[in-house]
């Protein structure tokens, strides 16, 4: 079996990053989070560029420190009451090589004490974006059906995020497929208990939920004249 990525050290400063959340705490124990949490993302990252190429070619797989896959664990405070400097989870987003930022189709891990799992999709995608994805699925609804009722997809993948109330302009309340029309984000999440995210079987595991999301992902890309 491979070495594990991530140590219950990485997971151990998470939990009292969470309970510490500012600045002086962060710096003095930065050394910690760049050696027990920023090294082993980079790693599992520049680990997995091969195997997603073989999932798709045109979703990247940039182990950068600033700017790649692995996300900031600087929170943007600057709109929003909650003012805590840190997110207290890893996050590292496999996205489209057309993409800028998280509102495009990819792959996620999300590492956090208690709360791992990996997820694919878009999240809170642009009104261009959403309305390409909406007419998709009115257009292509055979196909739409297929993709989110793979049976790979169904046994792991569960369909989240936020939905309008009412249809969107465009649609009739009697829609067949209104229910996913109405949605605002088009992710989907598969959660992974702590021990496996601390196994050497992580990226294998990983990368199995990354394949039985690939009609998923394909479809979303397609609707966004994305290549897959």
């Amino acid at each position: 079996m491979a070495n594990p990525y991530f140590t219950k050290q990485g997971m151990t400063f998470l939990r009292k990053l969470a309970k510490n959340n500012d600045r002086d705490w962060f710096n003095e124990h930065k050394p910690v989070y760049e050696t027990e949490v920023r090294e082993p993302a980079l790693q599992f990252i520049r680990d997995m560029a091969d195997d997603l190429a073989v999932i798709s070619p045109h979703f990247t797989a940039q182990a950068k420190k600033v700017g790649g896959s692995l996300m900031r664990i600087y929170r943007d405070v600057r709109f929003g009451y909650d003012k805590r400097p840190y997110k207290t989870n890893i996050g590292i987003q496999f996205r489209h090589e057309l993409g800028k930022d998280v509102h495009t189709p990819g792959f996620y891990v999300h590492i956090e004490p208690g709360e791992c799992f990996v997820g694919v999709g878009i999240w809170r995608p642009d009104s261009t974006a959403l309305g390409k994805i909406r007419d998709h699925i009115n257009e292509q609804s055979v196909q739409w059906l297929a993709a989110k009722k793979d049976k790979a997809f169904k046994k792991h993948f569960v369909l989240s995020g936020e939905s309008l109330v009412r249809p969107p302009r465009g649609f009739t309340k009697d829609h067949p497929l209104l229910e996913d029309i109405k949605r605002k984000d088009f992710i989907a999440i598969c959660h992974i208990d702590d021990d496996m995210a601390l196994s050497g079987r992580f990226k294998s595991t990983v990368l199995s939920r990354f394949r039985a999301a690939d009609n998923y992902i394909q479809f979303l890309s397609k609707a966004l004249d994305l290549k897959y």
